[in-house]
């Protein structure tokens, strides 16, 4: 496989480049800068035990709901809010501190990873689809079929389970209790806590750029190399409209690239829909690469988010055909609760498109000035820092 690989990049050096650009252009003007304020956040609020807190207020919803801790109600709103792989990088955060047990971590890393609301409105209604009011159909057959997902993971080894939460810790002052507790415990000083933040956070998104450069190196060598119909080929078998074979399958690698050669089709929308909710919740590839090696760290198993991914495809896609066919007897030309012309997605892209490398460029070397700083400390002051 990597023989392989090494050849077609030797055949074909200039597509190659070409394909590494467009990774480097998506994750240096829109995916790094969007998701780092959230990680940053998320940092600060661990660190200063406001999810310990919260977790105590949300205990009373998401035990009943996913059987999970109330600190997942944190891992859940933020990942839908920021995106993939923000939920697997927050429960693994939280299987470190020993706030959730392994097989609450498996069941929240599940359905915690969502396509974030800029990228579904912004992307994929107003990008590809030229339809603001598409955003609403699609964010709410994709965010529905990760709830139903979560309804269904909390099943998911019940009587193997050790719950690590305290159900009578449900009162704000317990809250505050909690998120006092969990601070002294965590013990760092504020400006530790600001470079840890954004080291780490600048460590994640640099493994995520890593891997948006690689399957977008890699979807364009098959492209080039025609070995991506071999298992377009395949596609044949399932009654999938030929000219869906290819652009699913290169959906299936990078999502992004996919969904853009889906609405580029000629096949009804309703079939376009469909196949985009279901690659929105399989992810792609690209990205359960990234939530792997995320994983990897801890003991969380990657199979059981693997299938749970099939399972959010599957149910995204039948409820995109159930709502497109509930309000097609009120659409004119679009929904009427949105104007594409006015979208509010638009100007944010454009930031994006503009501050978006300086700010990437900006924080890398932020935080490679305090990776530089803190190994200067240790190395003045070794005794310090001995575990």
């Amino acid at each position: 496989m990597t023989t392989t690989l090494a050849i077609a990049l030797i055949l074909y050096p200039s597509d190659a480049l070409a394909a590494s650009l467009r990774g480097l252009d998506l994750w240096w003007e829109i995916v790094f800068p969007s998701l780092l304020p959230f990680f940053i956040t998320a940092e600060f609020l661990i660190g200063f035990g406001v999810v310990h807190g919260l977790g105590a207020l949300s205990e009373r919803f998401m035990r009943p709901l996913f059987n999970v801790p109330g600190c997942g109600g944190f891992v859940w709103v933020m990942g839908m809010a920021s995106g993939y792989p923000s939920g697997a990088k927050w429960t693994a955060d939280l299987r470190k501190k020993g706030q959730v047990s392994r097989i609450e971590a498996e069941r929240l890393v599940a359905f915690t990873n969502a396509s974030s609301p800029l990228f579904i409105f912004g992307a994929i209604a107003v990008g590809f689809f030229h339809d603001a009011s598409l955003g609403i159909l699609i964010a709410i057959a994709h965010y529905g079929g990760n709830f139903l997902v979560g309804i269904g993971m909390r099943y998911y080894k019940r009587n193997e389970d050790v719950s690590t939460s305290d159900m009578r810790s449900s009162t704000w002052k317990d809250a505050f209790s909690k998120m006092h507790d969990s601070r002294l415990e965590d013990g760092r000083t504020l400006g530790k806590l600001m470079g840890d933040a954004v080291t780490r956070s600048v460590d994640t998104l640099l493994m995520v750029g890593g891997f948006i450069m690689l399957f977008s190196v890699l979807t364009e060598l098959l492209k080039q190399t025609g070995a991506i119909h071999i298992f377009s080929h395949l596609l044949a078998l399932t009654g999938l409209p030929a000219a869906f074979h290819v652009p699913f399958t290169a959906g299936m690698l990078e999502l992004t690239t996919g969904i853009g050669a889906i609405t580029e089709t000629h096949e009804p929308l309703v079939a376009q829909l469909l196949i985009v909710s279901f690659i929105l919740g399989f992810h792609g590839f690209s990205i359960q690469a990234q939530i792997a090696s995320i994983l990897a760290e801890t003991d969380i198993r990657f199979k059981p988010y693997a299938l749970a991914r099939v399972a959010h495809g599957v149910i995204a896609a039948f409820l995109t055909y159930i709502l497109y066919y509930a309000y097609r007897p009120f659409q004119t030309q679009t929904l009427p609760m949105w104007n594409p012309n006015e979208n509010f997605t638009t100007p944010i892209i454009d930031f994006f498109n503009h501050y978006g490398p300086p700010i990437t460029l900006m924080m890398i070397m932020l935080m490679i000035i305090v990776k530089w700083n803190n190994s200067q400390k240790i190395k003045n002051n070794p005794c310090e820092h001995e575990t």
